[in-house]
């Protein structure tokens, strides 16, 4: 099973990332619909597909604009997307408004308030749980026969937090880390993880492989999360793969 890193950043795009948008195609399941969308193209060979959004900021949703171009290229005939009712409403009411953008995909709305805390997603039993964010945000678990995925995004790590009961011992946690450990304080004000509150939160969940991902865009060095910087008592105890997603990566969910 592969995971595709259509897009990796928060905020807005850089010279080197997209917003949030991942893609597994043996699934047809995509996570976010951010700018990184526009990369999906090649990778749509069904007919249908389906979207699990974690809130509706605009990194993590102007991408379902896109879609109108690629139901005319590709196989791609219907789209369903889950996310919570007030989030769906507001997408459907102002993303699409008729003077932004005046023609709706070929969209089904699905608020994951009606199916319950846990449904039936394909081939996956599908979970999902508020996160602490300003507007708030959800994060999701997916669970197949022989592979568990989370996607948590927009939230600070707290080890407090109760997600983290929701997701332990997962296969593979994608879990947004905006800031390095010296933007603490701005991380905490706008809601978002830091790198050492995220590794160390992971590893007391039993979770061993990591991505790293809603990378903040105005960071553009080879260690933009200052993973060399962390402690060494946290980075003695991190998750024993760690990945620091980037734009088109690939990777491998079933080498564990």
């Amino acid at each position: 099973m592969k995971l595709h890193c259509l897009g990796t950043a928060g905020y807005h795009p850089s010279a080197t990332r997209h917003t949030s948008c991942y893609f597994i195609p043996e699934h047809s399941l995509m996570l976010d619909a951010g700018s990184g969308l526009f990369r999906v193209e090649k990778l749509l060979e069904v007919e249908e597909i389906s979207i699990l959004l974690s809130h509706s900021h605009m990194d993590h949703v102007f991408g379902l604009t896109f879609l109108l171009d690629y139901v005319s290229v590709t196989p791609l005939r219907k789209i369903h997307v889950y996310g919570e009712h007030v989030k769906l409403e507001a997408v459907r009411k102002h993303l699409f408004d008729e003077l932004l953008f005046p023609i709706l995909p070929p969209i089904e709305w699905h608020p994951i308030e009606a199916l319950g805390r846990r449904f039936e997603l394909g081939m996956a039993k599908c979970s999902w749980f508020p996160l602490e964010h300003p507007g708030g945000s959800v994060g999701y678990r997916l669970d197949w026969e022989n592979l568990s995925l989370a996607y948590v995004t927009d939230t600070t790590a707290s080890p407090q937090a109760e997600y983290w009961r929701e997701i332990q011992g997962v296969d593979w946690l994608i879990h947004e880390c905006n800031f390095s450990d010296e933007s603490i304080e701005l991380a905490i004000k706008t809601g978002h993880s830091w790198t050492s509150a995220v590794l160390e939160s992971a590893a007391a969940s039993g979770i061993r492989r990591l991505i790293l991902t809603h990378i903040n865009p105005l960071a553009t060095d080879s260690d933009p999360l200052g993973l060399a910087k962390v402690d060494d008592e946290i980075w003695t105890a991190r998750p024993k793969q760690i990945v620091v997603a980037s734009d088109s990566l690939i990777v491998d969910l079933s080498s564990l």
